[in-house]
């Protein structure tokens, strides 16, 4: 049980970034502050994410979860930890293209992984 409250947290924390802080947070804020809250938030909002995945991992008996979560748990860990800092150096450097690929590359892995939470949160639950 522990593990699925984690996993519908995790879900509903990014449906609300993603609907209601990022678009806010651009039509609010001067550009050059929204992309300084971005930089200081994601790294955070991964390390979060990918922490409460490997916590379900430890507190379920269901394989499919555990797998699952920590398969999450890298893909955050590896946005947090390699993608961001890419993608901020593009930013950076102007490289307009290789940041829009980047992100897209970020937001897909995050649609994967909110259907993957999806899927485990209303599948039935198999105990070891």
């Amino acid at each position: 049980m522990w593990s699925h409250l984690l996993i519908a947290s995790n879900l509903g924390i990014m449906f609300f970034f993603s609907l209601a802080v990022a678009p806010t947070v651009f039509k609010v804020l001067p550009a050059e502050w929204a992309g300084v809250y971005v930089r200081h938030f994601f790294p955070k909002y991964y390390l979060y994410l990918a922490a409460a995945c490997l916590l379900a991992a430890v507190v379920s008996e269901d394989l499919t979860l555990i797998g699952s979560s920590v398969s999450c748990g890298v893909l955050f860990l590896f946005l947090a930890l390699f993608l961001t800092p890419r993608i901020n150096a593009a930013k950076d450097a102007h490289q307009l293209k290789l940041f829009k690929q980047l992100h897209m590359l970020s937001v897909c892995i995050n649609l994967l992984q909110m259907g993957l939470f999806t899927y485990l949160l209303t599948r039935p639950v198999v105990m070891l």
